[in-house]
């Protein structure tokens, strides 16, 4: 399986990134994205830096990723890895849901 991870990006020219999170450094190829600033969060795929992406949706990235890793290694308790879930009712997206009564006379 192939994955992408999120990597933060510590220094930056106009071809490459040096990025970290979770103890790895990598180099990254930045063509795609352009040249990035210290702080950027990044999706790195197989070398490269292939969208940038939000501190939030980065570190919900990472989230799910441990909770992969945890589940391949036994783990049935996922409340920590979820937080944000675990606190509201889930919700169906907006095309979805079935109109009400209201709207359908």
């Amino acid at each position: 399986m192939c994955v992408g991870v999120p990597l933060q990006v510590i220094d930056c020219d106009e071809q490459f990134a040096v990025c970290e999170a979770e103890g790895r450094r990598e180099r990254l190829n930045v063509m795609l994205v352009g040249q990035q600033p210290a702080g950027t969060w990044l999706l790195a795929f197989q070398g490269s830096a292939v969208r940038v992406m939000s501190e939030d949706e980065a570190l919900q990235t990472r989230d799910a990723l441990a909770a992969l890793d945890a589940a391949m290694n036994g783990t049935d308790d996922f409340s920590a890895f979820f937080a944000d879930l675990e606190s509201r009712e889930p919700t169906l997206p907006p095309h979805l849901v079935p109109p009400s009564k209201e709207a359908a006379k």
